[in-house]
């Protein structure tokens, strides 16, 4: 007896055309616009405003980079699928043959990459270049990813707008505040460790050290909580798929 293998065939063209719809809706929607510009002005504005005789170089861009990681990814993700899942976007969008897979590569391709621009901002204040500028790219890429992921598990699990604000604000507080908080209290630096937002935090603050500046401790941290957040994904997921 034969066994048929069922292929999934992913659209660009679909990917593409759920891509240029967030364009669209992130002008409309100013809460979540504002997530992509507020830390990168934040740092701008402090860097130039703030100057102390003992304040480590750019210490502003290294504070809400980390921040910006926790924040801006995830709650732009969980409030784009929720408030779609209200809306009823998504049924329609899965009525036009738009896969669920190409959905959330649309949706999570865009806010990657926009984030990615917010984070070339950071870069350029925190006048990184070379290998340096590559390393902080790289480093604050894979934490978007991470957010993402998260955020996704929280708009997928959401019913509404209103259930995801109130599962999302302290998930997003936890991630954003924790490399903040590490930097004045010991107890919380040393459970600040497991998250990711932290271990980008870490990073970033070693850019410039001589010697290795990521470590491998660092690293499989990291990949840890990507893995821990795409299994929370998936399991949302399967409970109630994104357009129920």
């Amino acid at each position: 007896m034969g066994t048929t293998i069922r292929k999934t065939k992913i659209s660009v063209r679909n990917i593409g055309a759920v891509c240029w719809k967030q364009v669209k809706d992130t002008f409309k929607n100013k809460a979540i616009f504002i997530q992509f510009v507020m830390f990168p002005l934040m740092a701008f504005l402090m860097e130039n405003a703030v100057i102390m005789d003992d304040m480590p170089k750019h210490f502003f861009v290294k504070l809400f980079s980390s921040m910006y990681i926790g924040m801006a990814p995830l709650v732009a993700m969980s409030a784009v699928l929720a408030e779609e899942k209200e809306e009823g976007t998504l049924k329609m969008l899965m009525m036009s043959d738009v896969k669920p897979i190409e959905y959330l590569l649309g949706v999570g391709g865009y806010i990657w990459a926009i984030c990615m621009a917010g984070t070339f901002a950071l870069g350029a204040l925190g006048e990184y270049q070379g290998e340096e500028l590559v390393a902080f790219l790289s480093i604050m890429a894979i934490g978007i990813i991470a957010s993402l992921l998260i955020g996704a598990a929280i708009g997928t699990w959401s019913k509404n707008q209103m259930m995801a604000t109130s599962l999302c604000v302290p998930v997003m507080m936890v991630f954003s505040f924790l490399p903040m908080l590490s930097m004045f209290n010991e107890t919380i630096r040393k459970m600040a460790r497991v998250a990711y937002s932290e271990q980008i935090s870490i990073v970033i603050n070693r850019l410039g050290e001589e010697g290795q500046y990521i470590k491998s401790e660092s690293i499989v941290i990291i990949l840890i909580n990507i893995a821990i957040a795409a299994t929370l994904f998936g399991w949302t997921y399967r409970k109630g798929g994104l357009s129920s």
